[in-house]
Parts: structure tokens; C-alpha cells; sequence
């Protein structure tokens, strides 16, 4: 699953996702029919670098508040331009007076130590799509479905195709109206359709499965 687009540029603008949706929509009637319904989503733009993937950890099984309490705690003990030098020089008292558990604290640990290890590196990811998730799976709990979104928020990887969200699976369960919402397996393989326009179509998909009116 090769990027095939040499440099990459950093996230899908909206007009990025426009030009994918407006390709895709004239080959697939299904798609252009429900553009002119609920129109063009907007961008989902991430910084590049690994405060992406450490958000991600704060904020995984906790609310929002709880991931914006604790990562505000970070930036005051650590300094808001904190480096992951910083953070690995702290014990684990202090990160759990953040709100780090021990778990997190490993998470957090294991991405500090591969950025400064150069095992990953958020400035040279490699280019194809397949070997930049596995990257950026080597990091303990980050999963395949936290790398895609990396790549696709922060990254800009057009061909991009989360299929383990719910979301997504739901969208495109309402969109081709299918029984049942397919699984991770069935909407990876619906999802070759719509190579190489694979991220536009997956951020349609959250934006058409969201929209009330439906």
C-alpha cells in the first residue's frame, strides 16, 4: 500500500479532500449522490511529530476533560515546548501527579525512547503506508487504527483507510446500504474501491455517518 506520491505533504486540507471526493464521485454514483446530499466534510488537520502520538496515549480511555486536565499538567511541569528528553527525565511520582497511570507511563516511556533511539522518526517516515504503521506500531499501545489516523491527520496520506473505526464501518454501512455494519476485514476490502482517494473517503464517511439529518 504504497503512498506512491514522493513528498508528502502535511494533512488533507479541505481542498486536498475535495479534490479525492470529486474524483471518486465520478466513478461511484453512490458517492456523488450523497456529496450533493450532506456536502464536503471539513479538514482534520494534526501537527506532525510524537506530541500527536502523546496526546493520543494521554487521552486514551478517558474523557476529554480528563485527557485535557492531564496534558495541561504535562505542559506545567515539563514546559509547553517539553522535549522527550524531558519527559524521560522525570520518575514516575511526577508523571503520575499529572494523571499518568503506570500503564500510560510505559506508553509514554516506550515513544520517548524510540524517537531518541531513531528508531522512529517523525521527520522521515517511511514512505510507503505499510511500513510507517508498522513504525509507528512498535510503539507500545499505539495500535494499527492510532497509526492510520496519524498518518492521515497529521501526515496527509491520501490513501489512508482506517477500517477498524467504528465510524467509518457505520458510514459505510448506511452509504452502500448494507444488513449490517461490516467488520474491520470486510471494510478494508470495500475499501479498495476507492484507492487511491482512501483518506478523503474516510473522512466522508465520519462526516456523512454524523450528520443528523440522516
Amino acid at each position: 500500500m504504497a503512498s506512491g506520491n514522493g513528498e508528502i505533504e502535511m494533512g488533507l486540507t479541505a481542498e486536498r479532500i475535495k479534490e479525492g471526493l470529486d474524483a471518486l464521485a465520478q466513478n461511484d454514483a453512490r458517492v456523488a449522490e450523497q456529496l450533493e446530499r450532506v456536502g464536503y466534510p471539513q479538514a482534520r488537520l494534526r501537527d506532525r511529530g510524537y506530541k500527536t502520538l502523546l496526546r493520543t496515549i494521554v487521552g486514551q480511555q478517558v474523557s476529554v476533560a480528563a485527557a485535557s486536565s492531564m496534558w495541561n499538567k504535562l505542559e506545567t511541569e515539563l514546559g509547553a515546548d517539553f522535549t522527550t528528553t524531558d519527559l524521560l527525565a522525570r520518575d514516575f511520582d511526577t508523571l503520575r501527579a499529572c494523571g499518568l497511570s503506570r500503564q500510560k507511563q510505559g506508553y509514554a516511556r516506550s515513544l520517548c525512547e524510540l524517537v531518541e533511539a531513531g528508531v522512529v522518526d517523525f521527520d522521515a517516515m517511511p514512505q510507503d503506508d505499510d511500513d510507517a504503521i508498522a513504525q509507528l506500531t512498535r510503539i507500545k499501545g499505539i495500535g494499527r487504527w492510532s497509526a492510520e489516523i496519524y498518518l492521515l491527520f497529521a501526515e496527509g496520506r491520501a490513501d489512508i483507510w482506517p477500517a477498524g473505526d467504528l465510524a467509518v464501518q457505520e458510514g459505510i454501512k448506511r452509504l452502500l446500504e448494507l444488513e449490517e455494519r461490516p467488520g474491520e476485514k470486510e471494510t478494508r476490502a470495500l475499501g479498495e474501491q476507492w484507492s487511491p482517494h482512501r483518506g478523503p473517503m474516510a473522512i466522508f464517511t465520519w462526516h456523512y455517518y454524523a450528520n443528523p439529518a440522516l
